[in-house]
């Protein structure tokens, strides 16, 4: 795994970008793809970082600083009711993230420093106010990147998730909806690869709208959230209530062993295997994670029923890197995931309310936000004119990491032993 190491890619673009809607991907072409120097450190073997990087951990938590957090319990009168109704059924769609997160701070700031964002870096180190026409490709370079990764966000109509009779995620499912946007990253990375960018016109690429169909909210979705809590209830995963990173990570790698057990459903398998890389505690509570080449090996060889020695893998991180707030010490070390070009990004987000961090810039974090209430759209699988609007924004939020919750997990694709 000796690539694990490597930088990530300069990308820049030819063409500017225009924002058009809140979910319409950038006009700007696809990037340019290249080397670059950064500001932060390599790590020299996968055992540095997992083994240095995060070396230290308080063990001892008291249950709010677990990453098992329980939401809080809150009786529903008849106004808290009628407010929830009124902002899912506006036409509005007002935010349910601005009542959880505070008001997003959206944009680049006017900072001149690098930005990197899973594994690709966007110099902008020239002066924008001078009308820099290589610092002004660059933003239109990141703003198609960002556009192009997949957001999926609270929905509702669905058909209920078993016997809770839900039909909808608001306000408990945005753990569940941030992982399924980083393994949709990872599957975006293997199969159409890392310089791919939504396309602006159509038919689309086949293999994304087949991803989508993937992350429908159906049963017959291979990773809908309701498989996704299915293959969970070992965790504690269950309609209605709110999970950890922790428990999260670890029910993506029971549902994709159960689905790779299955037959006739290659087309929608993960193509990849799934470990967890956790502590000596197992991760739940704290400890230095550690990554076992041979561990990780059976998991491929399993993944692959015996026929290979490895295969592409997923590797899900969880950890916990403070108590009530993130330990400052770590920060160094999470920006520089985002400089690996295996980097899948975090989940995180502020306590009861996860995110899908996907970029970084000095101490601030990019996300994409599963707080949105939509209504529920399943792609079909061979669908090449589908309308994938609500899978993509343009809008640029951002959060500083010193602010993020102590419980979260990092992802990493690894295409191949050697990656």
């Amino acid at each position: 795994m000796k690539g694990f190491r490597e930088r990530g890619f300069v990308a820049s673009s030819k063409s500017s970008s225009t924002a058009e809607s809140p979910h319409r991907s950038f006009t700007s072409d696809s990037s340019e793809l290249g080397s670059a120097d950064a500001k932060f450190s390599k790590p020299s073997l996968w055992s540095t970082f997992f083994a240095s990087a995060f070396s230290v951990f308080d063990t001892h938590c008291d249950s709010s600083s677990t990453s098992e957090k329980k939401a809080p319990h809150i009786r529903h009168g008849n106004g808290w009711t009628s407010a929830v109704k009124k902002i899912v059924a506006g036409g509005s769609m007002r935010r349910i993230q601005e009542c959880v997160l505070g008001t997003s701070k959206t944009g680049i700031s006017n900072t001149t420093s690098d930005i990197w964002l899973l594994g690709a870096c966007y110099k902008i180190s020239q002066d924008n106010s001078s009308g820099d026409a290589a610092a002004t490709n660059a933003l239109a370079a990141f703003n198609h990147d960002f556009s192009s990764r997949i957001l999926i966000t609270y929905r509702k109509g669905f058909d209920a998730i078993e016997d809770s009779k839900l039909t909808s995620d608001v306000s408990w499912g945005c753990m569940l909806r941030s992982s399924q946007m980083l393994v949709a990253q990872a599957l975006l990375f293997h199969r159409l690869g890392r310089s791919w960018r939504k396309p602006l016109d159509k038919p689309l690429d086949r293999e994304y709208v087949e991803i989508l169909h993937l992350f429908g909210d159906s049963e017959s979705s291979a990773f809908s959230i309701h498989n996704l809590l299915r293959a969970g209830k070992a965790y504690g995963l269950a309609a209605g209530s709110w999970v950890g990173p922790y428990a999260v990570c670890h029910s993506w790698e029971s549902l994709v062993r159960s689905r790779r057990e299955e037959t006739n459903l290659e087309y929608q398998s993960l193509s990849m295997a799934v470990y967890v890389v956790s502590g000596s505690e197992d991760g739940e509570r704290g400890g230095a994670p550690v990554l076992c080449i041979e561990e990780a090996a059976r998991h491929c060889s399993e993944f692959s029923k015996g026929q290979e020695d490895w295969t592409p893998i997923l590797l899900l991180v969880p950890l916990v890197l403070g108590l009530d707030k993130i330990n400052p010490r770590y920060i160094p070390s999470l920006q520089a995931t985002f400089t690996f070009p295996q980097s899948l990004g975090i989940l995180g987000g502020k306590p009861g309310a996860s995110t899908y961090i996907v970029g970084v810039q000095d101490e601030n974090a990019f996300y994409l936000d599963p707080h949105e209430v939509q209504p529920v759209v399943n792609v079909s699988r061979d669908d090449v004119e589908a309308n994938t609007s609500s899978y993509h924004c343009n809008v640029v939020r951002h959060i500083p990491l010193d602010l993020i919750d102590p419980s979260l997990a990092i992802g990493f694709y690894c295409r191949d032993k050697g990656c």
